[in-house]
């Protein structure tokens, strides 16, 4: 095995300036330094750490400086080939250590839950709906948006992001996201939803409607009908 405390050292190597400036303008949120290493490249070494190193002395470490380190944290508890009972508590010690969508977004995309760990997963995310934590509640909308826009859940899903109440702007973008994902797959229940009694802000409702008309899978029909519906801030 080799030793993680050479990983800091391989971070530094996949520097990339140019990719810093970039990535830093999209991520404003985060408090941590960010060295500039694309997607791509971390995921390699988060793969090449369950392989050679001891990944779980490395996802126990209690000090991350830079963003890539978080996320390269969160790559390798997805990629690692564990029960889903284990994988769960891994994920909970590291969501508290999720301060950007970025971070978020892809950790969640990683994660590949299997349908038969999915009601499991469910009860577990639940509790962050009702978080304080702006990205407490990002992990959870966004884990429904990617594994439980489906017949099995769709219901609860509606339910769940109706009652979600919190100012902070990544989860309104999320929630909105998640709703028009599930006008895209099932338009009608979502058209009955907006148009009913529904608790969501002006906000989110405008976000959730320009999300749906600026998809290639709504038709024009279906996008002037949206255009329609938008409410004035």
């Amino acid at each position: 095995m080799k030793n993680i405390e050479n990983i800091e050292s391989r971070l530094y190597e996949l520097r990339d300036e140019e990719y810093r400036k970039f990535h830093s303008k999209l991520c404003p949120d985060t408090k941590k330094e960010i060295l500039g290493i694309r997607i791509p490249k971390l995921r390699n070494l988060a793969k090449e750490i369950i392989k050679e190193y001891d990944w779980k002395k490395y996802v126990k470490k209690e000090d991350y400086n830079f963003f890539e380190e978080v996320m390269l944290k969160g790559f390798v508890i997805a990629y690692s080939k564990i029960d889903i009972e284990e994988k769960i508590i891994l994920i909970k010690e590291f969501v508290p250590l999720i301060d950007s969508w970025s971070i978020c977004d892809c950790f969640v995309a990683t994660l590949k839950i299997k349908k038969s760990d999915l009601e499991k997963v469910w009860n577990f995310i639940l509790p962050y709906t009702k978080s304080k934590k702006e990205f407490e509640i990002r992990f959870s909308v966004i884990m429904m948006l990617d594994y439980y826009i489906n017949k099995e859940y769709i219901n609860r899903v509606i339910e769940i992001l109706d009652k979600i109440k919190h100012d902070g702007y990544y989860v309104k973008m999320g929630v909105a996201w998640a709703l028009a994902e599930i006008g895209i797959k099932y338009n009608e229940k979502l058209m009955n939803y907006l148009n009913s009694s529904n608790n969501l802000d002006n906000f989110t409702y405008n976000k959730t409607l320009q999300k749906m008309i600026e998809s290639y899978r709504i038709n024009e029909e279906q996008k002037n009908i949206l255009k329609s519906m938008k409410k004035k801030k």
